[in-house]
């Protein structure tokens, strides 16, 4: 039985996680709205909220390219590999075949492999084939990494699904992908949706890939983009705040948008191994 201390108790650590979650996203708005020709003060509120930053970040930084770049790379990363993940996941969560476990456990070595220990083969391989400087350079990589985590959750979906459900559409005459796509999908649209979010934020966020694969200014991303501003304009802080708020603005949009699909996925996804 849950007592009333244990409810306050529950607040307050809940309370304590959230104020240290919102105070860094906080303190960079509030500098970012500083007038620029102020020594900045840290978390102060300013009397007199200089919006022109932004629209000077965006301008200077010529952002709107950068932001082209991560969204066609993002998107097209999200759309092959959620793909790829659901039919995989529905392979290895549904059916059993020769090597099934072996394939599977292969497959986790992507979880674990270290990121960086790739780069420098990968730069020389898509550099022979002339793909250096495109967005194919960024895109196909990218889309290998978020395998691994994407199958293995979707095969955790699908092996906490009854068997049943599965069953039942096949007496009822249901083909394999009519069996995944019209019964077993609309079910599963928390635990796609989820890693559709994590899937774009880890593509948005990558850094040392386009740095190694990339030099032309109109194919590099936001994150990089981001990180030429500041090394140029080191003291212009407001600016560089400005821009920090600009590129997180997409991902944090996102999630507001699919928060609830979101959360849903994570306390259901994942439960079965």
């Amino acid at each position: 039985m849950t007592t009333r201390r244990d409810v306050i108790v529950n607040y307050v650590i809940l309370g304590f996680f959230t104020i240290s979650a919102l105070y860094p996203i906080v303190a960079i708005v509030l500098v970012a709205l500083q007038d620029p020709s102020q020594p900045v003060t840290g978390f102060a509120i300013p009397s007199h909220p200089e919006l022109h930053n932004f629209v000077r970040a965006w301008d200077i930084g010529h952002f709107s390219q950068f932001l082209r770049s991560s969204a066609l790379v993002a998107i097209a990363v999200v759309a092959v590999s959620s793909v790829l993940s659901i039919v995989a996941g529905y392979a290895f969560g549904t059916f059993r075949f020769r090597g099934d476990t072996a394939l599977f456990y292969l497959l986790l070595l992507g979880l674990i492999m270290p990121y960086e220990a790739v780069i420098v083969p990968l730069y020389f391989d898509f550099r022979s084939l002339g793909l250096t400087d495109t967005y194919w350079a960024l895109i196909l990589p990218q889309i290998g990494f978020s395998l691994p985590f994407g199958i293995f959750w979707m095969r955790a979906f699908f092996l906490s699904v009854p068997r049943s459900l599965i069953e039942a559409a096949r007496i009822d005459g249901a083909s394999t992908f009519a069996t995944l796509w019209r019964v077993l999908l609309p079910f599963g649209w928390p635990a796609v949706l989820t890693m559709v979010v994590i899937t774009f934020m880890w593509t948005w966020n990558e850094f040392l890939l386009p740095l190694v694969m990339i030099s032309q200014e109109s194919h590099q991303t936001a994150p990089l983009g981001l990180a030429f501003f500041q090394y140029k304009y080191t003291t212009d802080i407001p600016g560089v705040a400005a821009a920090s708020v600009i590129i997180a603005a997409p991902i944090m949009l996102i999630y507001i948008v699919l928060q609830r699909h979101f959360i849903r996925g994570m306390l259901s996804g994942a439960v079965k191994g």
